[in-house]
């Protein structure tokens, strides 16, 4: 990367943050392709997260300071500049300071039984906040998008079945083609049914609190003593606690599935849970489409890296494998059918 860019970024922060920042390292994990992150230290030696953010909008900067100030644990409270804004636009970018909190992500493990008994205490304690008047104006709804996610998810079945886009001079879209050919059944079925259950879940009243909405493994860090930090909020929304508690009841990546032993201790942590099956399927289902076609997009992206193309590929192979989040959604589905 050019090597202005983060000199700039570090004379922003000083001028609005009022942080010296001696060294600024790139963080390039993480899916959010609009976004640059740096692991910057200050002449104290204080360590800090900022971030360039290139899409969304505030909201999960928003949402974090309001749940710090309401004491729930595991939430790193963004900075404030001089005259209190969370954030700052550079360049067109929204301009961020969060203190690093650790180097050690719940997916590189290991993560003790306190730590997944803090994972599920922390996601109680977010449900339990109440709705602030201005989360209640700022926050979508969970899952509102759907329609547009089925949309995209039809129009990339439909590109993969054209010849002309399916070029076998390029394995890699040739090998998505075939990959999308042999779960047809079980995305046509998840299409099929999140429209079908949006309509029957709409008129069922449910409780609705702040979720994170992205709350997978890869968004948890792990400190001494069992303690967990939940980062990475530009997804957060106001829906049914299912929105969230999805993401434990198997886990959603395929690389990293939650066992049942696991689930209990999350399930220890967060108290008394009367999960809806019907809007845990739904969620599941839904997130699975977006998942596939999204990661299918980018893997199909002529322009993209070799190496990101080749990431999201094998991604889109894990969302279909047996551990999958496609095949955890369909098994949902099916279950739910069985219920009936």
């Amino acid at each position: 990367m050019n090597e202005e860019v983060p000199r700039r970024v570090a004379n922003r922060v000083r001028a609005e943050f009022g942080l010296s920042l001696s060294t600024m390292d790139r963080v390039t994990h993480g899916a959010d392709e609009h976004a640059r992150l740096w692991l910057a230290q200050d002449v104290d030696g204080a360590r800090y997260a900022v971030k360039l953010s290139g899409g969304g909008t505030a909201a999960g900067l928003i949402v974090t300071a309001y749940l710090a100030e309401q004491e729930v644990p595991g939430i790193a409270a963004p900075l404030r500049t001089h005259d209190g804004r969370l954030s700052v636009d550079h360049d067109g970018h929204r301009l961020s300071v969060v203190p690093w909190v650790s180097d050690q992500r719940a997916l590189d493990g290991p993560m003790t039984d306190a730590h997944w008994r803090a994972y599920g205490e922390v996601l109680a304690a977010v449900h339990a906040v109440p709705v602030a008047e201005e989360l209640r104006r700022l926050l979508p709804a969970g899952g509102a998008a759907y329609p547009s996610i089925v949309a995209a998810t039809r129009a990339m079945a439909e590109r993969l079945r054209d010849p002309a886009v399916v070029d076998p001079r390029d394995p890699l879209v040739a090998e998505l083609a075939a990959v999308w050919s042999a779960a047809t059944d079980r995305v046509r079925t998840l299409t099929t049914e999140v429209e079908r259950l949006a309509v029957d879940l709409r008129d069922r009243s449910g409780p609705v609190v702040v979720c994170h909405g992205d709350p997978h493994l890869g968004n948890l860090l792990l400190g001494a003593d069992g303690q967990v930090w939940l980062i990475d909020w530009d997804d957060a929304v106001l829906a049914p606690p299912e929105c969230d508690l999805m993401f434990v009841v198997g886990g959603v990546l395929a690389f990293a599935p939650i066992s049942a032993g696991q689930e209990r201790a999350v399930r220890a942590g967060y108290g008394p849970a009367d999960l809806d099956p019907a809007r845990l399927a739904w969620f599941l289902a839904a997130r699975a489409l977006d998942d596939l076609s999204d990661w299918t997009r980018q893997a199909l992206d002529p322009d993209a890296e070799a190496a990101d193309r080749g990431r999201a590929a094998r991604i889109v192979r894990g969302l279909v494998s047996p551990v999958g989040l496609v095949t955890l959604a369909d098994a949902a589905l099916r279950d739910l059918d069985r219920r009936r």
